[in-house]
């Protein structure tokens, strides 16, 4: 069983991160480098954002990056080839971290998967881990303002968790009272409300602002989806070779 959990996120991680890295090179990363140079221009140009061209903002947007103001110290890669490589390697890690924890939830269901039911469950990641986090802390481009790093990160977590904790209830649990709990479940961190900046804006026009977001959602949804029809059809292949 573990060496089917720990191949099949390998592959599934491995494949997914070089897919959505190649992706992003026509979706996220021209809008990352065209916001640079309005951060750029309207400071000192000593500004280095985008850990690793911010391709973990896809999947964790709270969890990219600081205030604008502690960006300063930040180390980054130089541009070019090297680039790319430190974000193919972050995609790379975040895909296998995420297919073990598709691969795990494979286990605890109990249930026949295959690439077609793995989809599925990569859908529910990306709502769990980047749909519904995005409604209070949307993925940024560099230059824009936002909250305190901290208490973003403890929402998403707060907001993942809850959102998680309802999938789980209204699916795999019967009956009115586990419905409930868990619409308000999936409701309650937005109820309680992201922390937001103090003051809206930045260099970065809305309109660029927007169109990241927009893009770093659906090239989220190619991740997951990607991931969880790799996950899904190695860990069949590897249960047919057990069997």
């Amino acid at each position: 069983m573990f060496r089917r959990i720990f191949f099949t996120a390998i592959l599934a991680g491995l494949l997914g991160g070089l897919a959505i890295s190649v992706v992003q090179e026509f979706t996220t990363t021209p809008l990352i480098l065209h916001a640079e140079d309005f951060e750029n221009s309207g400071g000192d140009g000593s500004h280095k954002h985008g850990l690793l061209d911010r391709g973990i903002t896809l999947i964790a947007p709270a969890l990219a990056h600081g205030p604008a103001d502690s960006a300063t110290s930040t180390w980054a890669p130089g541009g070019g080839l090297e680039r790319k490589l430190f974000t193919t390697l972050a995609n790379i890690i975040t895909g296998i971290g995420f297919a073990l924890i598709l691969t795990a939830c494979f286990t605890l269901a109990g249930r026949p998967i295959s690439g077609q039911t793995g989809v599925l469950w990569g859908l529910a990641g990306f709502g769990i881990a980047s749909l519904a986090p995005s409604l209070g802390v949307p993925p940024e481009l560099p230059g824009t303002l936002s909250a305190d790093l901290v208490s973003r990160q403890s929402w998403w977590f707060l907001c993942v968790a809850a959102t998680a904790g309802g999938l789980w209830a209204m699916v795999f649990r019967k009956g009115a009272g586990w419905m409930i709990g868990g619409i308000v479940a999936i409701a309650l961190p937005h109820l309680i409300g992201a922390p937001q900046p103090e003051s809206i804006g930045g260099n970065v026009p809305p309109e660029l602002a927007a169109h990241f977001v927009a893009a770093s959602l659906v090239t989220a949804a190619i991740f997951w989806c990607a991931t969880g029809w790799l996950a899904g059809t190695f860990w069949e292949r590897f249960s047919s070779r057990e069997a």
